[in-house]
């Protein structure tokens, strides 16, 4: 008989839903402790033998998965598109970023590992870079691919093993990951995509992170969520790397190319239907050129093709759950009560599936619910900002910091702006992007830690002073702290 804790952990059948018809898709039965307790042991044992392995050795595995993910391109990016709802253009773009990223590690882990030798009054002294042992990764839903490898890729080549907590409404691109990963090459035990139900996340999450076979825990996500694994994390004394929600601040100076900017500034707004992190949400345009940027971004919005996300030409497909448009819809109304003025859209469209109107919204202030919360899905916020200095007092008015990018044909003004401006990436006439030869992470409540680069590498390995003397000292020198 099962102890009490094991209870802790059901049976429930996870359902994925495609949210373009709202017909189910298939049926998952969520793992009971005793199938993680499984998973955990498979994870730590195979972990001891994986961090014996050379650099190289690991990297060949990742070279392996980077051209699988190319082979299978079309049918991942299909698993994407019913999952959650991405176009089909992005979907496959999605894909191609994790090859890119698993080849660039492959390439790069060597260069991130190697031990650095320094000159002290020892014979030698070096930081060496190890492995910490089994990685727990709780993912989102909205880049169900890109999301799980721009954390596995550097921890498994640093010699880690990784279980990954996926969001239940993609379980299958979790399942096709581990496909994926053993067809590569990557030893029984390494990964593992774990299948929990909705209900029981946290209290699994809470138990995985105080169990002593995890050494530490990465997550994307709320931040309601994120301030939960951060403080199990903190009572296990556990490393935690968080990069949570945004409200990006998109400003447009009185200079900028207007032409270039709209375009861009549409793309940033309502690419994967307004559902990324990292998607520009507020627009804070100086008051000269509010009218006409107004005017020319909501004319762009209305082109927006609106439909099947397996189409073509499809730019935006429907928001990925149920809930998620109560939300938004919730947001919008909430603040067009408040005197928000709707430009463009603002509505549900009738019909199957999970689909929200493409919304531009004037007349904001910073206490309505488009702003005062992250607003993930297709609805944009146009502010008003009457000199350089408002735009940045606006663009801070946020508890969140992730990325901010400033539009200017003088690049010296545009950087003095993008200096004041708080966030963990700042982009300069480009819209905010990951990209796996930068670090990617946020401040304030967008988290703290850092993926990608040779930092997103370097967040779950020991970092190991060794001094070393070819014989005792004679004289021993007083410890200082």
């Amino acid at each position: 008989m099962r102890d009490e804790k094991e209870k802790s952990v059901s049976n429930e059948v996870i359902k994925t839903i495609n949210p373009t018809t709202g017909e189910m898709l298939n049926t998952y039965e969520s793992q009971c402790w005793q199938d993680l307790e499984l998973v955990l042991d498979r994870a730590s044992q195979s972990q001891g033998l994986w961090s014996r392995t050379t650099i190289d050795e690991r990297a060949s595995v990742l070279t392996a998965v980077a051209k699988a993910f190319s082979s299978k391109r079309e049918e991942l990016a299909r698993l994407i598109t019913q999952e959650m709802g991405k176009p089909i253009v992005e979907s496959r773009a999605e894909i191609d970023k994790c090859a890119v990223t698993c080849a660039f590690y492959a390439e790069n882990a060597t260069a991130f590992l190697s031990p650095e030798h320094t000159e002290t009054r020892a014979d030698d002294s070096w930081v060496s870079y190890e492995p910490l042992g089994t990685i727990l990764a709780v993912m989102p839903w909205n880049f169900p691919f890109w999301q799980a490898v721009r954390f596995l890729a550097p921890a498994l080549v640093a010699g880690n093993a990784t279980i990954l907590k996926h969001s239940p409404n993609t379980s299958g691109c979790a399942l096709a990951l581990c496909d994926i990963l053993i067809d590569a090459g990557l030893p029984s035990g390494l990964f593992a995509a774990i299948l929990v139900a909705e209900a029981e996340v946290p209290s699994v999450t809470q138990r995985l992170i105080e169990d002593d076979r995890i050494a530490a825990v990465t997550a994307t996500g709320s931040e309601r969520a994120g301030a939960a694994i951060g403080a199990a994390a903190g009572r296990s004394i556990k490393k935690s790397v968080l990069e949570l929600g945004g409200s990006d601040p998109f400003v447009v100076l009185d200079d900028a190319d207007l032409s270039a900017t709209v375009a861009l500034a549409v793309r940033s707004r309502f690419m994967n239907a307004g559902q990324s992190c990292i998607a520009a949400k507020r627009f804070i345009i100086a008051d000269s050129i509010f009218d006409l940027f107004s005017e020319l971004f909501s004319a762009a919005v209305k082109e927006l093709k609106v439909g099947d996300p397996l189409e073509e030409l499809t730019e935006i497909g429907p928001m990925a759950r149920a809930d998620l448009v109560d939300v938004i819809d919730r947001q919008v109304a909430a603040s067009v009560a408040l005197g928000a003025k709707v430009l463009v859209g603002g509505h549900r469209i009738k019909g199957p599936g999970n689909f929200y109107a493409p919304t531009v919204l004037s007349d904001v202030t910073l206490e309505m619910a488009v702003c005062e919360e992250e607003t993930f899905g297709p609805v944009a916020v146009l502010l008003r900002a009457t000199d350089d200095n408002d735009a940045v007092n606006i663009a801070n008015a946020t508890r969140w910091g992730l990325g901010a990018s400033v539009w200017t044909t003088d690049l010296c003004r545009g950087r003095l702006v993008a200096a004041q401006l708080n966030s963990g990436a700042v982009f300069i006439n480009a819209i905010v992007v990951s990209d796996p030869r930068l670090p990617f992470g946020g401040i304030r409540k967008s988290g703290y830690g850092r993926e990608l680069s040779s930092q997103g590498i370097r967040e779950f390995v020991n970092v190991r002073t060794w001094w070393l003397e070819d014989r005792p000292a004679r004289v021993a020198v007083a410890p200082t702290e």
